[in-house]
C-alpha cells in the first residue's frame, strides 16, 4: 500500500531511541526524508547513519532558542517541513508534594518544546498541507499517582492536539495524537532493570494488558504515527488514537484473574 510519504520531510523529536527511533525507521521504510532531533549524540548519529537521506540534529530541546535553531537547521538542510512528530518527553515522577520549581521544570521537559517546535514549523506545515502527530500518554486519561508534572504535560498535549486541529483545519493541516500505555520502550526497560525481580515485574505489567497480555511494541506505535501522517488518513484530525492493547479503556475484569 502506497502511503504517499516518498520524499516527504519529517521531523521527529526524541528520535534516537525507543518509540522515536521506531518512528524514524518506519518513516524511512516509506521513503520519507527524516530529521532526527535528540540530545543523545552517540545514539542519534548511530541511527542516522543507518537511515538513507536523513539528518541528525543534536539538540537539548529545553534550552532557550534550541527549538528555533533546530527547526531552522532542518529547513536549511532539507527544505520545507511536511510532517512533525512531537515525541520527546520523559515520565520524570515529579509528585504533588514536589516543589513548584520541579513541577515547572517538568513542564519544560515535556510540554514547552512541543509548542515551540510546532510554532516554528507552522508556516512550513501550512504551505505543505502537512500533519502533526503528538505522542501522548495514558497517564493523562487514567492518572498514575506520583507524576503530576508529566501528567499535566500530557494532558495539555491532548488539549493542544484538539486546539491545533481546530486552528489549522482551514489551512489543511491535520493534527492527531497517538497514545501509548504499557510500551516496551527504553524508559520502561530501565524501570524494569531497577526492580528486584526484573522478569516478574515485566510479567506483572504485561498481564494488565487485555489484548494478548503483552507490552505494546514501539513498532506498533510507529505504524500508527506513520498512518496518521499519510494520505491514507486524509480526513482524520483532532483524534486520540490509543495504541495500547485495550489497557486504558477496557474492563479490568479482563485481566484481574491472571495471577503471577
Amino acid at each position: 500500500m502506497d502511503l504517499g510519504l516518498q520524499g516527504r520531510v519529517v521531523v521527529v523529536s526524541g528520535a534516537a531511541r525507543g518509540i522515536g527511533a521506531a518512528v524514524v525507521r518506519c518513516f524511512a521504510a516509506e521513503g520519507a526524508r527524516v530529521a532526527l532531533l535528540d540530545r543523545d549524540v552517540a545514539a542519534g548519529e548511530s541511527l542516522s547513519k543507518k537511515i538513507p537521506d536523513s539528518l541528525f540534529v543534536p539538540v537539548d530541546l529545553t534550552r532557550e532558542n534550541a527549538c528555533h535553531d533546530a527547526i531552522r537547521t532542518v529547513q536549511g538542510e532539507m527544505g520545507c517541513i511536511e510532517v512533525l512528530v512531537n515525541n520527546a518527553g520523559v515520565n520524570d515522577s515529579v509528585p504533588l508534594d514536589g516543589s513548584p520549581h520541579d513541577f515547572t521544570a517538568s513542564l519544560r521537559r515535556n510540554l514547552q518544546h512541543v509548542f515551540e517546535l510546532t510554532h516554528w514549523s507552522r508556516e512550513d506545515l501550512i504551505r505543505s498541507h502537512g500533519a502533526i502527530i503528538n505522542i501522548g500518554s495514558k497517564v493523562a486519561t487514567t492518572g498514575q499517582g506520583g507524576t503530576s508534572g508529566y501528567a499535566a504535560a500530557k494532558g495539555a498535549i491532548n488539549a493542544l492536539t484538539r486546539e491545533w486541529a481546530a486552528a489549522l483545519a482551514r489551512e489543511g493541516v491535520r493534527v492527531n495524537a497517538v497514545i501509548p500505555a504499557e510500551c516496551d520502550s527504553d524508559q520502561y526497560r530501565q524501570w524494569f532493570a531497577k526492580q528486584p525481580d526484573q522478569e516478574k515485574a515485566r510479567n506483572q505489567v504485561a498481564a494488565l494488558v487485555p489484548l494478548e497480555m503483552r507490552l505494546t511494541r514501539p513498532e506498533e506505535i510507529a505504524d500508527a504515527v506513520v498512518w496518521l501522517a499519510s494520505c491514507r488518513s486524509s480526513h482524520v484530525t483532532g483524534q486520540f488514537l490509543f495504541v495500547d492493547g485495550g489497557y486504558t479503556h477496557l474492563d479490568r475484569a479482563l485481566t484481574s484473574s491472571h495471577q503471577w
